[in-house]
């Protein structure tokens, strides 16, 4: 079904593999007629560096500075954005950005704070020159594949999801102060990434759907980090074979296999998804030169993929339907053992009482969003349930068209009465169910979802409150399969349907009678409009001679997603207010934490204001008197050493690009993470934006442990001088006890972002 190439492979014409070793250049001259290219020339054969290259203006392609085509924030994150960019000297857009509200379009905690943020977008949009759309009209992703993707193009989002490969578009998706860079006429700084060929042939079997190839790969390479921070590019005559909503399909799921961003080939069938949109001029024709050298290959054979589940609670926990169904009671105790670490024993978590007579029963079915919303997704479901029922028991099913204009489309085609007749409820544009702000399962429940994730608490149900519900992924028509036979899992391989594959027919007149576009035009004497919880970012210091951390909270998981680092769902709400939202930091995972980085926050406080920091933390005096005990550090004080929080974690940033999993510590006075490796470019990055460390140590290798306060001495004059590396030393029992932190490989810019203290920072003094 999938293979995993141990080396680097070259394609040839489109179709012919050759794995780099001691035979490939005499296989290659030979296919080329002697006239084979240096792995070196091949490798800039690629559709990936075609479109980098083009978007560079470093003039180096090992060190690339992209400037990006357009911008797309959603409403958790383009206000704290915009503040960000207005605290830097923000007065245009200076490229097209658009501002979707598709994330807090309910609200789950009551007044005005969510309309108050989108009055605030539309006033933006207005004064600095930007695109509003407003809320239920579509997700943000959608909207972009409508109206923003075009061949060879690049867009960055402020959402991990911000994958337009399909459509010929490299999209990547990163932290709210990448997008501040680039509304500032900065760059997005990055070595030239590894490209993995994605090598499809075959096609896909009646009744599998795109989640399904997307959750196998996703379970064929997440784990082994095979294309980890590299950009996936799809290629193969399996390609072909696939219709644009299709591909959409697969590749915003890409995100989960923690790849940098993806790409395709392009041919007809997107050129027609462009002419649907009314933007055939936006299509361009893109494919691998004749001899391409790829970094490692993904070979999927489509035809044999089947109906897929991703069980609780990560996307790469994959099966097929018929495996699970076949093999119950073992995949369910595994399951179980990997809850025990996701959810740190905190709930008792069982699946075994879904089965009843040797059948697994679900509670819930969602359909939905970026992933799931598309409009053949939908029909293919709408077509599976018609004549059918979901049942008047615990069973429902919630459908979420992506956008109004499939809405409307499925409206005028019949499949919305399909879907309603059958007990659906259908319910507009929203991002809701992916991320525990709509839908949440009952206690105990168990949802299968056409969305993007399943980790825990990601539906809405809280561990501190004794709350548990869980996610399994997979594709719509599996869902709907399931919904046919009243929740009674059951791929979509195993019943009969007539698909109709009706056509698409785009309505753009939705848009150009709600959106609001100033077709790039500034109006600076626009008001922009504050509600009472949009607050500004808090000062932040620069980075002082010397560091004092105290460790607040130490995490063993292998992999610790952003949702875990600041919880999505109803803390969203105050996404705008940057000190009410670090209230719940960690609060999921380590519910000690904000105390405890709060009270160290207090001495570095009293630090800035010139006063006695042992007065306010005590604990904090002994520390500072064992440093100073060493001639060495005799004048380390409150003038040349500043005070705060850290945490450690194995692998941290898995999932969600939102900065304020970085921001919320950073407001809270961390100064530092600590880790063995960071699950994903955007984490780290996020981190170094709010003048954050990303320190690195070896694996296996902790020397401290929660609650311990560690020197940093001359970490000032370590990021000047670009060192790879300080020494750091454990303060307890009245001694120093020295060990190793890396700092990894940074930017110029990067390092005078930490020294500054922050990105405001940096570009206040620029």
């Amino acid at each position: 079904m999938i293979k995993l190439y141990e080396n680097g492979v070259y394609l040839v014409n489109g179709t012919e593999l050759i794995e780099d070793g001691s035979e490939a250049l005499s296989a290659l001259a030979q296919k080329t007629g002697g006239q084979a290219p240096t792995k070196e020339e091949a490798a800039c054969q690629t559709i990936a560096y075609s479109i980098l290259k083009a978007h560079n203006t470093s003039g180096n392609m090992e060190k690339l500075r992209i400037k990006f085509d357009k911008l797309t924030s959603h409403d958790i994150t383009f206000v704290g954005i915009i503040q960000t960019a207005r605290a830097s000297g923000l007065e245009k857009f200076p490229v097209p950005y658009v501002l979707t509200n598709c994330h807090n379009s309910l609200c789950a905690v009551g007044g005005t704070i969510n309309e108050d943020d989108h009055m605030f977008g539309l006033s933006c949009a207005k004064k600095y020159g930007g695109v509003y759309v407003p809320p239920h009209q579509a997700v943000i992703h959608q909207f972009a594949r409508e109206m923003l993707a075009c061949g060879g193009g690049m867009i960055l989002g402020s959402d991990s999801h911000t994958r337009y490969g399909a459509l010929g578009t490299m999209a990547m998706g990163e932290g709210g102060p990448e997008l501040v860079k680039q509304l500032l006429g900065q760059t997005y700084d990055i070595n030239m990434p590894g490209v993995i060929g994605i090598y499809l042939t075959g096609k896909p079997v009646p009744g599998v759907g795109p989640q399904d190839v997307a959750l196998a790969i996703i379970g064929a390479v997440f784990a082994n980090g095979y294309v980890n921070n590299k950009v996936m590019e799809f290629v193969g005559p399996g390609v072909e074979n696939l219709s644009a909503d299709f591909r959409i399909g697969v590749d915003v799921m890409t995100t989960e296999t923690t790849c940098l961003s993806s790409i395709w080939k392009t041919d007809d069938r997107i050129k027609e998804f462009y002419e649907i949109h009314g933007r055939s001029g936006d299509y361009k024709e893109l494919a691998p030169g004749a001899v391409a050298y790829y970094d490692g290959m993904v070979c999927v054979d489509l035809s044999e993929i089947r109906p897929m589940i991703a069980m609780p609670f990560h996307p790469s926990n994959t099966y097929t339907i018929e495996e699970l169904n076949a093999n119950l009671t073992d995949i369910l105790d595994d399951v179980e053992q990997r809850a025990k670490v996701s959810l740190d024993g905190a709930v008792d978590f069982t699946l075994k009482n879904k089965v009843r007579d040797g059948k697994l029963y679900v509670d819930q079915g969602i359909i939905a969003g970026c992933a799931g919303g598309g409009f053949e997704n939908i029909c293919d479901a709408a077509d599976i349930l018609k004549g059918k029922f979901i049942g008047s028991d615990e069973f429902t099913l919630s459908v979420y068209p992506a956008s109004t204009p499939i809405y409307m489309e499925l409206a005028k085609n019949g499949r919305l009465a399909s879907l309603i007749g059958s007990g659906a409820i259908v319910k507009t544009a929203f991002c809701g169910p992916c991320f525990g702000a709509g839908d949440t399962p009952a206690n105990n429940a168990f949802s299968i979802r056409h969305s993007t994730r399943n980790f825990p608490n990601r539906e809405g149900s809280k561990l501190q409150s004794g709350q548990i519900a869980s996610v399994a992924l997979m594709d719509a028509r599996s869902i709907a399969a399931t919904a046919a036979n009243k929740g009674c899992l059951t791929a979509a391989t195993d019943i009969d349907a007539d698909y109709g594959k009706p056509k698409y027919f785009f309505d753009s007149s939705i848009y150009a009678n709600r959106v609001f576009d100033s077709k790039g035009v500034a109006d600076p004497s626009v008001e922009i409009k504050f509600g009472p919880n949009i607050k500004d970012w808090p000062p932040m210091v620069e980075l002082t001679e010397n560091l004092m951390l105290k460790v607040v909270s130490e995490i063993h998981d292998p992999v610790t997603t952003t949702d875990e680092l600041i919880p999505s769902g109803e803390t969203s709400s105050y996404r705008s207010n940057p000190l009410g939202l670090a209230e719940f930091t960690l609060s999921r995972k380590d519910p000690a934490y904000v105390g405890l980085a709060k009270e160290v926050q207090k001495a570095e406080k009293a630090r800035e204001a010139g006063e006695c920091m042992g007065e306010v933390l005590p604990e904090l005096r002994t520390a500072m008197h064992t440093v100073k005990a060493v001639p060495e550090f005799k004048d380390v004080c409150g003038k040349n050493t500043g005070v705060g929080s850290t945490i450690f974690a194995v692998k941290p940033g898995d999932g969600s690009a939102r900065e304020q999993a970085a921001s919320c510590q950073k407001v809270l006075g961390g100064w530092a993470n600590i880790a063995n490796s960071y699950a994903t470019k955007r984490y780290r990055s996020n981190l170094i934006n709010w003048g954050m460390l990303p320190f690195l140590i070896d694996e296996g290798e902790l020397p401290f442990a929660n609650k311990d306060y560690l020197f940093i001495p001359g970490i000032r004059k370590a990021v000047q001088d670009k060192a790879a590396e300080v020494k750091a030393y454990v303060v307890k029992d009245g001694a120093l006890k020295p060990f190793t932190l890396r700092l990894g490989e940074m930017t110029d810019e990067e390092r005078q972002i930490i020294l500054d203290g922050c990105l405001i920072n940096y570009n206040r003094v620029k």
